[in-house]
């Protein structure tokens, strides 16, 4: 039987022991104390129980590659499908600095807005 198999057998049979002794006195402060330090080394048993089971499951998780999110492949072959034969970029109208829209609709300008300047009238 393995270390942790074996410590969890005896520390809940020592929290079971101690919980009937607890049961017939529960005014008993020593009983109680006894109760709770049972209960306490239970805890650390299931607490390395599981930091085993994580630690597997990342072992187990290590050897299968993780699949894309759709999402994410979607957006990787629109990214390829907007490339021509060299590699360049088919979104930019050649000398204008626009960008077409995605859906190849009017050209986007790229040049910074222009400030509006509001005039109000003289009192």
């Amino acid at each position: 039987m393995d270390e942790i198999a074996q410590r969890l057998k005896t520390t809940s049979e020592s929290c079971i022991t101690s919980y009937e002794a607890w049961e017939e006195d529960r005014k008993s402060n020593d009983r109680r104390e006894s109760l709770i330090e049972a209960v306490h080394e239970l805890r650390k048993v299931a607490a390395r129980l599981e930091i085993e089971i994580a630690v597997s499951e990342r072992n187990e998780m290590a050897s299968k590659p993780i699949p894309i999110p759709p999402h994410r492949s979607a957006r990787k072959r629109d990214y390829n499908a907007e490339r021509d034969v060299n590699g360049n970029s088919a979104g930019h109208d050649e000398g204008r600095g626009n960008m077409r829209a995605p859906e190849g609709g009017p050209p986007v300008s790229r040049a910074p807005r222009r400030r509006r300047t509001v005039t109000r009238p003289a009192e």
